[in-house]
């Protein structure tokens, strides 16, 4: 079976475009953040139970991505012998909509608690705060003291779970190795 790397970490911190290099590196499919669709299509004045919707899509879009490959790993021997160790790059999980919702309202959906519960993830990739914030029409907190905040959670989040984790920080290509050799590291 394939395995299901996520990244994630604050906004701004490279990880589409970590997720899609890691993709076109291991010939392999990955995940997009489905928030990104959501609020370029219903705009950033977001409620609590937008994040919930957010989430839902979230995984059915991951769901979709995990058939779509299990599918075509069915289809032919040969391709499943050269797909098995390929992993699939999630840009975005539940981790993330814990803390978006906990951030802004201080509080979290159950429906969100119980996906982290269950979904199960191989390695996770934080990407650090230390590329430079840039700004788009989606992002909200460019001040230094937000961002080192959100790290933090996302960092006590991933101490405190059971899947393998690897801090990402430097330069976009610096980022890409080292997500490579945390990668080659669990094929």
């Amino acid at each position: 079976m394939f395995k299901k790397v996520v990244i994630l970490g604050p906004e701004s911190t490279g990880k589409s475009t970590l997720c899609e290099q890691l993709a076109a590196h291991y010939n392999t499919m990955w995940v997009k953040e489905y928030a990104r669709e959501y609020l370029l299509k219903n705009g950033t004045d977001y409620t609590f139970e937008n994040l919930l919707t957010i989430a839902q899509g979230q995984v059915v879009g991951e769901q979709l991505i995990v058939d779509s490959w299990s599918l075509t790993e069915r289809i032919s021997t040969e391709q499943r012998t050269s797909n098995i160790n390929q992993p699939i790059f999630i840009d975005t999980d539940m981790y993330v909509m814990k803390v978006w919702c906990e951030f802004v309202f201080e509080k979290c959906h159950h429906w969100i608690l119980n996906r982290i519960v269950e979904r199960k993830y191989d390695l996770y990739l934080l990407c650090n705060i230390d590329l430079p914030w840039v700004k788009d029409e989606l992002r909200e907190y460019p001040d230094l003291k937000s961002r080192e905040e959100l790290y933090h959670h996302y960092k006590d989040i991933m101490v405190n779970q059971n899947v393998p984790w690897v801090d990402i920080s430097g330069g976009y290509e610096k980022r890409l190795q080292s997500a490579i050799a945390a990668i080659d590291k669990i094929i």
